[in-house]
């Protein structure tokens, strides 16, 4: 069993910082059938009408992220939190890119919380995770195509070095669709207080093992 920490200098540098974190267990990953492109798109529409003479900062949770990558010394405007990235995109009437039940759950999730959110392979996921400042000279393939420079910012890490991140994950944990265990991770934000973590990890798991089979368990607050 895995164990998962937020690392002390983490702590003392944003106070209230948590993860929100769930496993699946033998889920059966697909192509996003129609139905449920249909449901997220309507709800991406929606949302687009909500904030029509709105900026993206008027969203909740995007200027607190902003913050927190100021506060451990990150520019937000070179390394954007992956739920502005996602709003940005759904505010610019950009289409999302499809790629199977577990990524697109995850997409609309992140959406409706306003929160980063990874999913990640379970079985690639060596040791203990914690989520920590990246070290000198510590890199990750990207899933955005470009190698990510770890030093100084925010990732989560396992036994061989960091993976995952509030801004862009990593290749070598990423879900493809024969993956069957998996880790869910929320970057939750201090102030974040629409839902209780509980209600957001109990909503997450029933929503996405409905659509993927399978079961799940909400992991203890590190």
């Amino acid at each position: 069993m895995q164990n998962y920490t937020i690392d002390g200098d983490i702590r003392t540098k944003i106070p209230g910082i948590r993860l929100g974190m769930l496993h699946y267990n033998d889920v059966k990953l697909s192509p996003t059938p129609g139905m449920l492109k249909g449901r997220i798109n309507l709800f991406l529409e929606n949302m687009r009408h909500d904030y029509l003479d709105k900026s993206v900062s008027d969203v909740p949770g995007i200027r607190e992220w902003r913050q927190i990558f100021k506060a451990i010394g990150m520019d937000p405007s070179r390394y954007r939190p992956s739920s502005e990235a996602l709003m940005r995109r759904v505010l610019q009437n950009k289409p999302l890119h499809w790629i199977h039940t577990g990524v697109d759950v995850n997409t609309f999730l992140s959406l409706q919380f306003g929160l980063p959110a990874g999913l990640y392979n379970r079985d690639c996921i060596e040791g203990d995770v914690t989520l920590r400042l990246g070290r000198e000279n510590e890199t990750y393939e990207g899933l955005n195509g470009r190698d990510i420079a770890c030093t100084g910012k925010l990732v989560l890490a396992d036994a061989k070095g960091p993976f995952g991140s509030p801004f862009v994950d990593s290749v070598r944990t990423s879900v493809a669709e024969d993956a069957t265990q998996l880790l869910h991770v929320f970057f939750i934000y201090p102030e974040f207080g629409r839902w209780t973590d509980e209600q957001l990890l109990r909503s997450t798991g029933d929503m996405f093992t409905h659509i993927n089979g399978g079961d799940y368990e909400i992991l203890p607050a590190p």
